[in-house]
């Protein structure tokens, strides 16, 4: 396929060869719709001058930017720099349209003297980059407290005029062993979190029977010893048959029902629930807790965050819990709803497609 500065030169050498001159009228109108074929932003410039832009440019800095100094459409220095230099290339600006947007400027040539500017949308590749950093950074906070607290601790230990009292050493070494469960905890949270987010445009193919799964699930977590028979499924279905990864899946109800044990009250009981409705098995986990605000439920699921960063950590909370069921659910083409209501409790929804029945 001809790219738009080829398109471009074409045409003007094409009507360079015919007997007579195009009107400029019907040529500046031809122009406008070659360009509008493209998605992307397109300025045509002579000189610094913009003679014609497409439908997402006009949209981008207004209907008329023609015959504007493209300097002062884009009023950007690293644009401006390029754009009175002699050479080709492509910067990256923004504060245009949206001052979180990022674009890629790139300027090229044409045939006849002429030069196009063209302008990516880099604001996804941008916001991922920054997210990725984060996360780096977040992570490295994380594993840096309990670190910090063990090497203190040994140090303390290793020192010949520190204490000899051993129920002081044995406090110390629970101390210990405490944040190195700590590390471990969110060690296997980042590794399943890397391993689905890899996974993530791979579609199970396993077929996975979720009734009997969340059993599982209620099974384990009631066996572990710290649900005090809090756990109470009601599950009115024999069998609900799903495309999914059993481990990624089990993970998830682990994540969700642990959850609303660590956060509903104190002898409170956490009620589960395996639907159907409308081609999709919905699985509901509600707590009677404290609950969460409004405007905190879209971030529940950022990696790191926490509504009270103290009691998660206390609880033995990594931050990642719902990050991790977050991906799972899209792995899987499902829907997550969190609803919360302040002082009454949290009810998680998930919703997978039921598999098709061969």
């Amino acid at each position: 396929m001809a790219r738009w500065p080829d398109l471009l030169g074409g045409r003007r050498s094409h009507q360079n060869d015919m007997a007579g001159p195009a009107p400029e009228a019907n040529g500046a109108a031809d122009t406008t719709a070659l360009l509008d074929v493209f998605p992307e932003p397109l300025l045509l410039l002579n000189g610094l001058a913009v003679i014609a832009s497409n439908a997402a440019a006009r949209k981008l800095f207004g209907a008329y930017v023609d015959g504007e100094d493209v300097r002062l459409a884009l009023r950007h220095p690293q644009a401006s720099a390029l754009l009175t230099g002699k050479r080709e290339g492509a910067v990256m600006i923004g504060g245009l349209g949206n001052p979180d947007r990022r674009w890629e400027m790139t300027l090229s040539p044409l045939a006849d003297g002429r030069r196009m500017v063209r302008l990516q949308d880099r604001s996804s590749a941008q916001a991922a980059e920054r997210m990725r950093t984060d996360f780096v950074a977040n992570a490295s906070h994380e594993l840096r407290t309990p670190l910090s607290a063990l090497i203190g601790f040994i140090e303390t230990l290793e020192d010949a005029n520190g204490p000899n009292d051993a129920p002081i050493r044995a406090r110390f070494l629970g101390i210990m062993g405490a944040e190195a469960r700590r590390m471990q905890r969110l060690i296997d949270d980042l590794m399943s979190l890397s391993r689905i987010e890899a996974d993530r445009f791979v579609v199970p193919r396993e077929t996975i029977d979720l009734v009997a799964l969340t059993r599982v699930a209620c099974a384990e977590i009631e066996g572990g010893g710290k649900a005090g028979g809090r756990v109470r499924a009601t599950i009115e279905i024999e069998q609900a048959n799903v495309h999914g990864d059993r481990a990624q899946l089990l993970q998830l109800l682990h994540n969700v029902i642990g959850n609303a044990l660590k956060y509903g009250r104190a002898e409170s009981p956490v009620m589960v629930f395996v639907t159907l409705a409308e081609g999709n098995v919905v699985l509901t986990v509600r707590d009677e807790g404290d609950g969460i605000p409004s405007e905190l439920i879209p971030r529940l699921t950022e990696r790191f965050y926490r509504v009270d960063p103290g009691r998660s950590r206390a609880l033995g909370g990594t931050g990642l819990g719902l990050a991790i069921v977050k991906h799972v659910v899209e792995r899987h083409r499902g829907r997550l709803d969190i609803a919360s209501t302040v002082g009454t409790g949290t009810t998680v929804t998930i919703s997978l497609p039921l598999a098709a029945i061969p």
